[in-house]
Order: C-alpha cells, then sequence, then structure tokens
C-alpha cells in the first residue's frame, strides 16, 4: 500500500504509530487494534485490511512465505508484492496471467518445450490445489502435505557421478578439464522418477532439492515447479508411484522410501505392499524374458556366410 501514497515502507508504517515494527510480522499477523488504526487512516474497512495479511495460513506456511516477488510479473511493477504471487506453488501472475520468469529471464514453458508444458500445468493445479488447501488447515486429505514432501525429497539411489546422458557433449580435451565436474557424486532423489521431465532439463549439479518444506521454501522457480507436479501426482495415485520409485531403488533407497512412508494410513501401506510384491516379481519376469531374448539372438546362425565376402575379408 505504501507506493499508492508515495512513501517507503518506513514511513507508512510510521504515520499509522507502529514505527519499528516489522512489516513482515504485521502481514502475518495484524491484532485487531493494529488492523483498526490502518483502517480509520485508510478509509478500507477491517476485513479488507485483514484479508490482506496471512492469518488464514497455519504457522508451518510461515517459512515458505516470500518477502518479495520469487519470479515477478514482467507486467506487474516490481514495488508491487501480490498476495498471491507469495506462495511457491503459483507459476502465472493471477492479473495478467502470464508466466513467472526465473532469475534468467527464462520461463517454464521455454525449459520443458510449450507441449510438454501443457501437459504438467494440470498436474501442477492439482498439487497447487492441495497445498492451498493444506496451508489454510481446510480439506484435508488422506496424507500431509509434509508426508507427500517426504516421498519427492527422499534419496532412492546412492549419490553417484553424472550419467552418460546427463553429460553435456565434451572433447577428450574439456572432459580432462572438467574431471572434478564428471565425477561430482549427485544425489538421486524420487522427485526424478516421479517427474522424469524434470530430470530432463534440470541443470546436473542443481537437480537435489532441499528435503521437506524446504524444497519448496527455498526451491527455485523449475525445482517448486516439480515439486508441485509431483504432489499433484502423488495425490492421484500414491500408491502407484511409491512402487515405480522403489522399483528403481537399490536396497538402501528402498528402506528410506518405507521409512517415508511409514506414517501414511495403513490401508495405503498395505496397498503398497500387496502391489509392490506382485510388481516386483513381474519385473524380474520381464528382466529374465529380454535376457533370455538377448542370448536367443546371440546364438543365431549368420545368414551370409564367409565364402560370399572377398578372401581375406570376412
Amino acid at each position: 500500500m505504501a507506493p499508492f501514497y508515495a512513501m517507503t515502507v518506513a514511513e507508512f508504517v510510521a504515520e499509522f504509530g507502529l514505527q519499528g515494527q516489522d512489516v513482515f510480522d504485521l502481514e502475518w499477523r495484524l491484532s485487531e487494534g493494529e488492523g483498526a488504526l490502518i483502517a480509520a487512516r485508510t478509509g478500507l474497512a477491517l476485513k479488507t485490511v485483514q484479508a490482506m495479511t496471512f492469518r488464514e495460513f497455519g504457522p508451518q506456511v510461515r517459512m515458505m512465505i516470500a518477502r518479495k516477488n520469487r519470479s515477478p510479473c514482467p507486467h506487474c511493477p516490481e514495488n508491487l508484492h501480490r498476495k498471491a504471487d507469495a506462495l511457491p506453488w503459483r507459476f502465472r501472475c493471477p492479473v495478467h496471467g502470464v508466466e513467472f520468469r526465473d532469475a534468467t529471464g527464462e520461463t517454464l514453458s521455454d525449459r520443458f518445450g510449450s507441449d510438454h508444458f501443457k501437459k504438467l500445468e494440470g498436474h501442477a493445479e492439482a498439487g497447487a490445489t492441495y497445498l492451498d488447501a493444506w496451508a489454510r488447515g481446510a480439506g484435508q486429505q488422506d496424507l500431509e502435505a509434509l508426508e507427500v514432501l517426504q516421498i519427492l525429497t527422499a534419496r532412492h539411489r546412492r549419490a553417484s557421478p553424472p550419467n552418460v546422458d546427463e553429460q553435456p557433449r565434451m572433447s577428450l580435451r574439456d572432459r580432462r578439464d572438467y574431471h572434478d565436474f564428471l565425477t561430482t557424486p549427485i544425489l538421486r532423489q524420487a522427485l526424478t522418477v516421479i517427474v522424469p521431465e524434470y530430470d530432463q532439463v534440470a541443470p546436473v549439479l542443481a537437480k537435489a532439492v532441499r528435503p521437506g518444506f524446504h524444497a519448496l521454501a527455498q526451491g527455485s522457480l523449475l525445482q517448486c515447479f516439480a515439486l508441485t507436479v509431483g504432489v499433484g501426482r502423488i495425490i492421484e495415485d500414491p500408491v502407484q508411484w511409491v512402487i515405480s520409485v522403489m522399483l528403481v531403488s537399490d536396497a538402501e533407497g528402498q528402506g528410506r522410501v518405507r521409512q517415508a512412508v511409514r506414517s501414511w494410513p495403513l490401508p495405503l501401506r498395505r496397498s503398497i505392499s500387496a502391489r509392490f510384491w506382485r510388481a516386483e516379481r513381474e519385473e524380474t519376469a520381464r528382466q529374465s524374458d529380454e535376457k533370455a531374448a538377448r542370448q536367443r539372438q546371440s546364438h543365431k546362425y549368420r545368414t551370409i556366410q564367409s565364402h560370399k565376402y572377398r578372401y581375406r575379408i570376412s
């Protein structure tokens, strides 16, 4: 509100007799008296002033509220901080409808490609709806937000250097120069399994996200979008996605995933155990069939005999 009155934030707060007050504290929990002071001087209704605060959110959400715009809209004034933009699971300006941009000026559709981004937006919207309801303490489902984030940030495999498909094309000389990069162990998290699109476009050394709520509170625009998509997918089918992660996990990773789902409701855990046993048998049978097929292929007789080639060439 301060720029509207051509004042700095400090001058604006002091005008109400609230000098020395932290603005973020006022936005988080504005008392009735403080709200009445602002309402009386601005001519706004007390309910309108209170609606500008984050009072309807639970205390665990406070760490996720951004003091400034995370990724500002190119059409909004720089000093305008909208309430909807303060949450890490919003990726479009609510007024102009345009995508937010990261620090490099790149949008999410630029990173994923327009077609892939449109497909992911549906899952992101489902995840944002769930997180909004959780933040306000309304419409709780079987899973808490922390339980979902623990699965997404769980390490399902041992840390390892970049795979061949993760490495950029380099000459032998460049490989020698960037030896430290090529041998740097990278955390392998379930997020890359549940949202493989993120695994394909994220920078190699910046794929890993922080555990728990810190992933959303301190993640980049790309990381927060991938986490929101992952939340949407898990909420739609939690059992299937957990099984998908466990099938590609190593022994230690499976133990971490089981530890992460230990607080889930008992019916979901039973479904995971039963279906994972069947899925593991099917996966083992499929791998055995593929191995047998490769062996049969390698033992086939040559259809072109050596005597049909020139001397010493066959």
